[in-house]
């Protein structure tokens, strides 16, 4: 076999393969003989077939199988000899293939980028010594009642604190808004818009001209966008919009009492708050988990620097561009809103993505040093959690997470977790005072 390369950048190479006549016919050879064993034709036992008529029946598939097999045995012999580490299947390109010819290919390959791997034991890291203190139980326990508020209407003016339904359209400089910034239709015109009146709410200024307001009545609200407006064209302009308040709400929280804690099966109020504080607990030990894990991480980046594969890291950037806009949308960040600020997104996405990309290739290296692996158990375990939270089928839900190749992404999953807790238990953790109060 002669092997050629040609460096196409950084972290993709051209293999070029040739294997000799002699291998391919010996292939060929070994592949006939498998399917002449197999064969089923009329008026033959089975086995018994002649190789010409095997050869005339099954030519097609028989060829299939010796250029898979000719070409994945020297492959991996071309890859180990060059020392290349591969990610990804390679582009190949036929060039001759065929009974009594040399088989001839070129490869395109991704590779991994070449760097050592930094000191991973014995890292230093700090975490901040944090408890739940009563404060967080009553934040925490706040929520739950904001959570299960009712909304009456009310017969009277508009107060600080209450919710209206409103109609608006708004201009900017005489013209409507979407003039200046087409993709802002939400604040251009809305109907039956539900806004909580409060300071800062909507748009800095906004519902504090709506205070006083009975339902049915009509108002000019002025304006003026701030400087960190979300709709970097309008900054510093003034709006003028025309409003009618339809409904006026007043929101009513549920008691804290027994029959509240019966809502969530126990029988009293302290026995609710004890939940919570253990809630509390449990989210406070997994925001420890995740500070060490971040540090540790940056601290292993911070100390590689190589070049990354283009192709990998543009399919990160599209994950995490969806991962962005999925989390904007579920905070009720409009449509618009995400297009106006599509270029940020995409930076800030790809900046993401090169660091898990290289955290990804950093983590695998050690893993292979220190021989960590994924076992088919665990993954099987994992998929069974996912089919519970599902409530499918673990069968079914494990077909398709292989359907769609997200299998592989969960075993990967599991290798940079375990080789974070070997990670985590080899670093030094240093506790400090906490910089700030717990965040509810």
């Amino acid at each position: 076999m002669n092997v050629s390369l040609e460096q196409l950048a950084p972290c993709k190479v051209l293999l070029k393969i040739e294997i000799d006549a002699a291998v391919v016919d010996a292939a060929f050879e070994s592949v006939t003989r498998d399917y002449q064993k197999q064969a089923k034709l009329t008026g033959f036992r089975p086995g018994k077939a002649p190789v010409y008529l095997v050869t005339r029946t099954y030519g097609p598939d028989i060829e299939r199988e010796v250029r898979r097999k000719v070409f994945s045995e020297n492959y991996r012999i071309a890859l180990r000899d060059k020392g290349l580490r591969p990610l990804g299947n390679p582009e190949v390109e036929e060039i001759a293939f065929g009974r009594g010819k040399s088989f001839q290919v070129a490869a395109t390959i991704e590779t991994e980028p070449t760097f050592d791997i930094p000191d991973y034991k014995g890292l230093t890291v700090e975490v901040e010594v944090r408890h739940v203190v009563p404060e967080d139980i009553d934040r925490a326990l706040e929520g739950i009642r904001e959570q299960g508020a009712q909304f009456t209407d009310v017969a009277r003016p508009v107060a600080t604190g209450d919710f209206v339904v409103v109609n608006y359209t708004g201009t900017c400089e005489g013209k409507p808004i979407t003039e200046l910034a087409p993709t802002a239709r939400g604040l251009t015109e809305q109907k039956n818009f539900w806004m909580r009146v409060e300071s800062g709410q909507f748009i800095p200024g906004f519902t504090d001209q709506i205070v006083g307001a009975s339902a049915g009545e009509k108002r000019t609200v002025n304006i003026t966008f701030p400087e960190d407006f979300v709709v970097a064209v309008l900054v510093g302009k003034q709006g003028v919009y025309e409003v009618e308040i339809l409904q006026v709400k007043e929101r009513l929280l549920p008691e804290v009492n027994e029959e509240f804690a019966k809502r969530f099966g126990l029988a009293t109020v302290e026995a609710l708050r004890d939940g919570i504080r253990h809630d509390l607990d449990v989210e406070l030990k997994n925001k420890r988990i995740t500070s060490i894990r971040n540090q540790l991480i940056k601290s292993l980046l911070d100390r590689v620097q190589c070049e990354l594969p283009d192709s990998i890291v543009q399919g990160e950037t599209r994950n995490v561009v969806r991962d962005i806009v999925h989390q904007n949308q579920e905070r009720g960040v409009t449509t618009e809103s995400i297009q106006e600020h599509k270029d940020e997104i995409f930076s800030a996405a790809t900046s993401s993505a090169k660091d898990r990309v290289k955290a990804a290739l950093v983590l695998n290296r050690i893993a292979e040093k220190e021989n960590i692996q994924v076992k088919d158990e665990e993954v099987l375990e994992r998929v069974a959690r996912i089919a519970q939270q599902r409530q499918q089928a673990p069968e079914k839900v494990l077909k398709e997470l292989q359907n769609s190749g997200q299998i592989n992404a969960i075993a990967e999953q599991i290798l940079t977790s375990k080789v974070l807790d070997f990670m985590q238990l080899q670093a030094i953790v240093a506790e400090v005072p906490a910089r700030t109060p717990n965040v509810p």
